[in-house]
């Protein structure tokens, strides 16, 4: 009898395809995942029974009215557009930001014109933003 030796073939494990797929998973965890830092932050704001009226500071005014066309310092504005109320300030404002920027609005304005006014405020850089309100009738 003859014995022979039976030849193995080495065994071979290729790992690419699996590192692969390793970085496929790794780059789509990393795209599809969203950080936010989420901050809620409890205020308990002061009452106030009477608001002294601040009188002798300038300031711009914006008012807008119930179908949200806007107004700067009394001068009607021509459309409703971003472009055209940031132009309006910036004239009006020239390079002092730090004046104080009031947004008076019709009770009914829709919300989106509002928002607008305090986003273009923003963008110019002003930091002293107010909206006015009136005292409930019913005291």
């Amino acid at each position: 009898m003859r014995f022979q030796r039976q030849r193995r073939e080495e065994v071979n494990v290729n790992l690419t395809p699996l590192i692969d797929v390793v970085f496929l998973l790794l780059i789509f965890f990393m795209v599809s995942t969203t950080f936010t830092k989420e901050t809620h932050l409890e205020v308990d704001l002061p009452e106030a029974a009477a608001a002294t009226p601040v009188t002798d500071v300038e300031s711009i005014d914006i008012l807008i009215n119930a179908e949200g066309q806007y107004s700067v310092n009394g001068q009607a504005l021509v459309n409703t557009q971003a472009s055209t109320l940031r132009r309006a300030i910036a004239e009006i404002a020239g390079d002092a930001r730090t004046l104080p920027l009031v947004i008076t609005a019709d009770a009914t304005t829709p919300h989106q014109a509002v928002v607008t006014a305090m986003d273009v405020a923003g963008q110019l850089g002003f930091s002293q933003l107010s909206i006015t309100t009136r005292e409930p009738e019913n005291r």
